[in-house]
């Protein structure tokens, strides 16, 4: 399939709305069904359906979603699916989309918290990551030299994010990273321009301030349950570990409603099933509240993502109509895909730990740049050669 045209401007009618909400449902259902690795691997998978094979948005409008969702709490590749759907098919898209990605990951996380309440431990899943993990790696590396060709407009927006890369490596704060890679684009349109920066460009991505309840009761309820999920679903930047601490800072610490132990095994359940790993909410749920618990924790803490995309998605396609506004946002994405990158490096030290690991990583890298294979099939011969190394060799 040939790349899609990037455009340098558009609007949400570049690619035109024809999916149906059936359509959106079985690829999201689908993605969240396989979509091991972490949001970095969930949006190259995403990137390889809904870019490469759909041709559903360009690879810069991809790429301008991308950055929004950096710089909004909540998960992004989860806020990525949500963008996608109300791009595709409006409103309905929207909630059709976000639900289908989050769906599969806690309805499996759901079943494994019945049976850590039943059994008392934990299934034994460490061989189908072991498997899995080397095939993410190489999904991860292939969206990102693919929307690198895209992000790349200039030698000093290559530099930009190289200094990105840099800093994340050296362990600055992401946000610090994203503002970072705007703001140096801003400064050298300006200094070519000879333009000043207009102050209506700030606050474009603030989308104003959600309140967030505070004060909840020690004392156990599901509106308390409901509450304090949606206040970290509110202020959740930086990814999984910010995650694991507003969770312990709130539930263990602050309420005492679980232990440090139910905590790690409640982010190890988020790890080991396919999706967002907010969705160790579900499992933090399930514990306190049964089903219906699982229920309310999952909700609230997905649903401020959909009401921050509701509110930022449609400012996307006219921020890239205003020259400043659009170098911004480039500075922006091209610092998303330096975290990516050196998240990735990470990611490859701790999955690659011998040769059959090694094996994977190098045929999935073969496989997807020579003959772009489905990630869905890698992704279960992964689990399936882990499965299978660890059962001959416990």
């Amino acid at each position: 399939m040939d790349e899609p045209v990037t455009a340098t401007k558009y609007s949400d009618a570049s690619v035109p709305r024809h999916t149906s909400l059936l359509e959106l449902a079985r690829l999201f259902l689908k993605l969240g069904m396989v979509a091991f690795g972490g949001p970095p691997a969930h949006i190259a998978m995403m990137e390889d359906e809904v870019v490469s094979r759909r041709g559903w948005l360009t690879r810069e409008q991809f790429l301008d979603f991308l950055g929004a969702t950096n710089l909004i709490p909540g998960p992004n590749s989860t806020e990525m699916a949500i963008h996608v759907g109300r791009i595709r098919a409006g409103w309905p898209g929207l909630l059709v989309a976000g639900a289908s990605f989050i769906l599969p990951s806690a309805v499996m996380v759901t079943a494994l918290a019945w049976a850590y309440v039943r059994f008392g431990s934990l299934p034994q899943v460490a061989g189908l990551l072991y498997g899995v993990k080397p095939i993410v790696i190489a999904l991860i590396v292939q969206a990102v030299f693919k929307l690198a060709k895209t992000a790349v407009k200039s030698t000093w927006i290559g530099v930009v994010g190289a200094f990105a890369a840099l800093a994340t490596a050296l362990g600055a704060y992401q946000l610090a990273v994203l503002a970072g890679g705007g703001l140096l684009t801003a400064l050298v349109y300006w200094l070519r321009s000879g333009k000043r920066i207009s102050t209506s460009a700030k606050g474009l991505f603030t989308g104003g301030a959600l309140a967030t309840p505070s004060g909840v009761a020690a004392s156990f309820s599901l509106t308390a349950l409901f509450l304090v999920f949606l206040k970290i679903g509110a202020i959740l930047f930086g990814g999984g570990y910010v995650l694991v601490a507003l969770i312990r800072s709130n539930l263990v610490a602050g309420l005492g409603w679980i232990s440090e132990r139910q905590l790690l095994d409640a982010i190890a359940m988020g790890q080991v099933t396919p999706g967002p790993l907010s969705t160790t909410a579900t499992f933090i749920g399930y514990l306190l509240g049964g089903l219906p618990g699982a229920v309310i924790a999952t909700v609230a803490i997905f649903l401020p993502a959909f009401f921050f995309v509701a509110i930022s998605g449609p400012v996307v396609p006219r921020l890239r109509q205003s020259p400043l506004a659009g170098v911004v946002l480039d500075g922006v994405n091209v610092a998303a895909l330096a975290l990516i990158a050196v998240v990735s490096w990470q990611l490859f030290r701790a999955a690659v730990v011998d040769w059959t690991t090694l094996v994977l990583a190098g045929m999935s890298f073969f496989l997807l740049f020579r003959y772009r294979v489905n990630s869905v099939w890698l992704i279960l011969g992964g689990a399936a050669v882990g499965v299978g190394a660890t059962w001959f060799h416990p």
